[in-house]
């Protein structure tokens, strides 16, 4: 079946330096998920939301497949390319190339903790270099006129007080970033798995909000521990915004009323179902560019969580989109699944 271009989106801003970037709400750069399909996605769900790309890192984008890594959807702005890296020439060209390629903003990842990262040292193991991520920031500053931001972490190891983190904030301040999002927890580069390390330090909120009290004239984004709106709503008292990681993945249907809820705007699906209508489109054209299914549909299997015919629509899809010439049928099938179920949880009898 061919799909008219069904869009739940307003005309994209594509000209870079148009689009305005609100910072009230944002979803968080997550390796291996929040890629241009997922992102795709979620601006179904909220047009309001910044969104972040997976971590790419210096080196990928100057010696690899610079097109797929930097490639995204006009639709998905505002969207901001999150880089990994420690040398400022290098951090210099990335930025150079996320202005040509209509990002609205470039991000420095200080916060990752895992072992490979730090072996290019980069992450959060930078945290203990200050004046080197300054460096880095005023490279980046330089060489372009979009934002320049850093994500990172209330401290490492045995860094055990809030002047620690005052340490690193300023100079990197002074060097030109304006924007801070700031993971409420402190990272431990040793003995903890990075999945550990979004777990068992505690969070320290806190500290968040003493650093935007400090810090007025500066930016300052919470991230760490956040699961439901309520809870965003509860820290835009105190800091300039947030940023949702997992829970946003993992129950994305929560995204719908961000708009409403944070913005104050009218939301831009009034139903799962719209969310599908937008989607199917879309998909097919990506089937019809050698896409495979699955690569689209692994990010929307919480989409139904919590109405009838959820488990059907989530096996459905786990069991047949990874299938060799896997296609729109599949999609429609699971999404025929749950119409069913709703149906029948309705009482309504299947029309024959």
């Amino acid at each position: 079946m061919a799909y008219d271009s069904i869009s739940l989106i307003p005309d994209p801003l594509l000209c870079r330096g148009e689009t305005i970037i609100n910072r009230l709400f944002s979803i968080a750069p997550m390796m291996d998920w929040s890629d241009h399909h997922c992102r795709f996605f979620w601006r179904l769900l909220t047009r309001q939301a910044l969104l972040y790309t997976e971590m790419v890192t210096a080196g990928a984008l100057i010696h690899g497949d610079r097109q797929r890594f930097l490639h995204f959807n006009p639709e998905e702005h505002p969207v901001a390319l999150q880089v990994g890296g420690a040398v400022p020439a290098d951090l210099a060209r990335c930025a150079r190339w996320a202005r040509d390629w209509g990002y609205d903003e470039i991000n420095l990842n200080c916060g990752c903790p895992s072992d490979r990262v730090q072996s290019g040292l980069f992450g959060a193991c930078l945290m203990a270099r200050p004046q080197l991520v300054a460096d880095c920031v005023a490279a980046m500053v330089d060489a372009c006129d979009i934002p320049v931001t850093v994500k990172h972490r209330i401290g490492i190891d045995d860094m055990e007080t809030y002047e620690e983190l005052v340490a690193f904030v300023e100079p990197v301040a002074a060097a030109g970033c304006e924007v801070f999002i700031v993971h409420a927890r402190k990272a431990w580069l040793q003995g903890l798995s990075p999945k550990q390390n979004r777990e068992i330090p505690p969070l320290n909120y806190p500290w968040v909000y003493r650093l935007k009290r400090d810090f007025p004239h500066l930016t300052i984004v919470m991230n760490g521990g956040i699961q439901t709106l309520e809870a965003c709503q509860a820290h835009l008292a105190q800091v300039d915004g947030v940023m949702m990681g997992r829970e946003a993945y993992q129950n994305p249907w929560m995204l719908s009323e961000v708009d409403s809820q944070l913005y104050g705007i009218e939301k831009p699906a009034g139903s799962r179902d719209d969310v599908m209508a937008g989607l199917l489109p879309y998909v097919e054209r990506q089937l019809a560019r050698g896409v495979h299914l699955n690569h689209m549909t692994r990010h929307i299997l919480g989409l139904y969580q919590g109405v009838p015919g959820a488990r059907k629509f989530r096996r459905h899809l786990s069991e047949n989109a990874y299938k060799k010439g896997a296609g729109i049928e599949v999609l429609e099938g699971a999404f025929s699944l749950v119409k069913t179920q709703q149906r029948s949880a309705r009482g309504i009898e299947p029309a024959r």
